[in-house]
């Protein structure tokens, strides 16, 4: 009887064991690739619908209207390496696009032509780090940023006859909070994607201030 008794023990001993190890193991996946969708906020602020069209002037008056904008967002994909628990770094591509109609009215505001294939993008591509502060099976913490290059460019020319202007760019996590399932989570972050060539072209500003995304671990 005692040896069934040991025996018992020694096998729950055993199952607790592996089941500890198979509770943590994403501590083990050291491979981290997600794919996510982040706001226009700062895009929806800056270039919108006008306010006013005038319609007290002549006919004859003229003048031409960006319309119908389109914010697309920001789409994006990360890979990290986790070097230790509490630290990640990897590399991160990041698009977005803004679209518009460019419309010309009279003015009395009746629309005299539209062209609808007007655009700028955003493209930015940079090393970014991870700072991991809570592990748990089901829930992970963390804070992080990224610093690189940002690629503005569309059928705008700016003010040196170019269509294409490249800055600097800083994305900030200033919290982040993903739900984990096994081997897959998914991601919420809370911070914001910075890009600007000097003090007089800023391409965006507190944008991304909230993403989410859908990654595994390998």
């Amino acid at each position: 009887m005692k040896k069934k008794i040991y025996l018992i023990g020694l096998l729950c001993c055993l199952c607790a064991g592996v089941t500890a190890e198979t509770k943590w193991d994403h501590l083990t996946q050291r491979n981290e690739l997600r794919v996510g969708w982040g706001d226009q906020l700062f895009e929806s602020l800056m270039w919108h619908n006008p306010t006013h069209i005038v319609t007290t002037m002549p006919a004859s008056y003229q003048q031409t209207y960006h319309e119908n904008y389109r914010h697309n967002q920001h789409l994006w994909v990360e890979y990290q390496w986790r070097f230790s628990h509490w630290f990640g770094m990897g590399g991160m591509l990041d698009i977005s696009e803004v679209g518009w109609d460019d419309v010309t009215r009279d003015g009395q505001g009746n629309e005299l032509a539209r062209g609808n294939n007007h655009f700028f993008y955003n493209v930015v591509l940079m090393p970014t780090f991870r700072f991991t502060y809570l592990h748990h099976p089901n829930v992970n913490l963390y804070s992080g940023f990224g610093l690189g290059l940002g690629v503005n460019g569309g059928t705008e020319i700016n003010g040196y006859g170019k269509k294409t202007d490249i800055g600097a760019a800083v994305n900030l996590t200033v919290f982040g909070i993903s739900a984990n399932f096994q081997r897959w989570f998914f991601a919420v972050d809370f911070g914001g994607m910075y890009s600007l060539k000097n003090a007089n072209t800023i391409f965006m500003a507190s944008s991304r201030m909230v993403n989410v995304s859908f990654g595994a671990r390998f």
